[in-house]
């Protein structure tokens, strides 16, 4: 399962490295989301609701009943006690604004831009300045007095974010073989599920200990300070591996402007294959995208008691990283006897596995529905590294950080605008049963999607220059331990 370990001690420390900057990429991406009531209500923006008075009682299951400021002020207990209070939730258009098109619409198009910027320079520079502007931005926020703040600085945080995967991806391909490819990549991945569940465990527990007076305000300085060190260590530590080239594959022409890279960089995408990937990838990413964004609102909507952060701060941890690892390892070891193709069955028969135990998470009381999520994230969550190896195998090794940028910001603005549905299915058929459609669903039909691009692999339409992938279609000779197996 660890098989990128046999590459060497210094790339296992590079990858490492690597994994410690993704998981603050998405520890200051996420902890926004996390403090958004507090926040929304220090700065005052947002919309309202009739929320628990916690100061006052810890009696909670009342404050559902007020509809306006008048019913919710009036709410009692039986010893008289306020217990609810009358206040800015979080939610509004002014934080789906910031937290969505704000943020995901700079970091896709200015992945872009570094992917083709970075397939000509020095990506560990480039990865380290990156880290210092997200990190920089991170604790900024820690200081807005205004909203519009708030908003311009998670714009310049998004800047900062595009380019740590496309470089980070690029660098990995050219320090692991392919055979180690997959693993490898699942292991940077799991910066995404430690990000995540840190930015739960930072966001409630430094809030709630009002470090220096600060609130919510230090957790902004404890997530964003951590990443001048780590890109100090990428500067100085990593060195720039030479490039990669399969047989017969030219290097981009030097001297080359933006403009004149940006034509092959695009074409690999041309391809029925690419297109077909980009497009799975991002129906099952809108999937996720649509569950991580309303998961506080339905369980808080459907069990109002539970305490989001006790499961959050770990599940997606254990969860999802157990899922890229594996997902890497499975892969790996199957593409050395099946070859490229091995890697999307990889992606079908995950999503499939996946979708009962997704079903299960929205069917079930907790804590069975959180156990659900468990192995839903074990299972579902192999597709992510899998899927980022399919791309940089698919492309000519000149472009690799370019097509990797170009393929996040395809399924990012795809997956990213998937939450917009949730309000008219909800209308339709409530939240659950809109949440039924677009999480596992998304899961199912992406499986089938996935399914497509395998079947157009095969039939030998990876790319307008299909002969420059014929070495990765074909199934690999049998190496001394597979013929002793046989």
């Amino acid at each position: 399962m660890l098989n990128f370990c046999r590459a060497g001690g210094y790339p296992v420390y590079v990858l490492c490295l690597l994994l410690v900057a993704y998981l603050l990429n998405q520890l200051d991406r996420y902890i926004l989301a996390v403090v958004i009531q507090p926040v929304a209500q220090d700065l005052g923006f947002g919309d309202k609701s009739c929320l628990a008075n916690l100061t006052e009682s810890h009696v909670t299951e009342y404050c559902n009943n007020g509809s306006n400021e008048i019913e919710c002020l009036s709410l009692l207990d039986a010893k008289g006690t306020r217990t609810c209070k009358w206040d800015y939730n979080g939610n509004g258009w002014e934080y789906q604004v910031m937290a969505g098109p704000v943020f995901v619409l700079v970091y896709t198009f200015m992945g872009i831009f570094v992917g083709c910027l970075a397939d000509g320079a020095n990506r560990k520079v480039l990865l380290s300045a990156s880290l210092m502007v997200w990190s920089l931005m991170t604790c900024l926020m820690g200081f807005v007095r205004e909203y519009w703040q708030l908003g311009a600085l998670r714009f310049g945080q998004g800047i900062g974010e595009a380019g740590c995967t496309p470089f980070a991806v690029s660098l990995i391909a050219d320090y692991f073989p392919e055979t180690a490819r997959g693993s490898a990549m699942g292991f940077y991945n799991w910066g995404i599920y430690m990000g995540y569940s840190l930015a739960f465990a930072v966001g409630t527990y430094a809030t709630r200990a009002d470090i220096m007076g600060m609130g919510w305000r230090g957790a902004f300085l404890l997530s964003g300070l951590p990443g001048f060190a780590v890109a100090l260590l990428v500067l100085v530590s990593v060195r720039e591996p030479p490039r990669k080239h399969r047989p017969g594959e030219e290097s981009a022409p030097p001297g080359q402007n933006l403009l004149q890279r940006l034509g092959p960089q695009l074409r690999p995408f041309l391809s029925p294959a690419l297109l077909l990937l980009c497009l799975a990838g991002s129906v099952r990413n809108a999937g996720g995208y649509v569950w991580a964004y309303n998961v506080q609102n339905y369980f808080s909507l459907y069990f109002p008691q539970v305490d989001m952060g006790r499961w959050l701060s770990w599940i997606p941890l254990v969860g999802g990283s157990l899922g890229v690892l594996f997902g890497g390892f499975v892969s790996d070891r199957v593409v050395k006897r099946r070859g490229l193709t091995a890697r999307v069955w990889v992606l079908v028969i995950s999503q499939v596995l996946a979708s009962p135990f997704l079903l299960g998470a929205l069917w079930l009381r907790p804590p069975y529905a959180f156990l659900m999520l468990i192995p839903a994230y074990i299972i579902g969550e192999m597709w992510v590294g899998v899927a980022l190896a399919i791309v940089v195998e698919l492309v000519p090794s000149s472009v690799r950080t370019s097509a990797v940028a170009v393929y996040l910001f395809i399924i990012t603005n795809i997956g990213g605008s998937a939450p917009l549905l949730v309000a008219p299915l909800s209308a339709l058929c409530g939240l659950r049963g809109a949440l039924i459609l677009l999480y596992p669903g998304a899961y199912l039909t992406g499986s089938v999607l996935f399914l497509a691009t395998l079947c157009v692999i095969r039939r030998g339409w990876p790319k307008p220059d299909s002969e420059d992938l014929e070495p990765l279609l074909q199934e690999p000779e049998p190496g001394p331990e597979d013929k002793k197996s046989t």
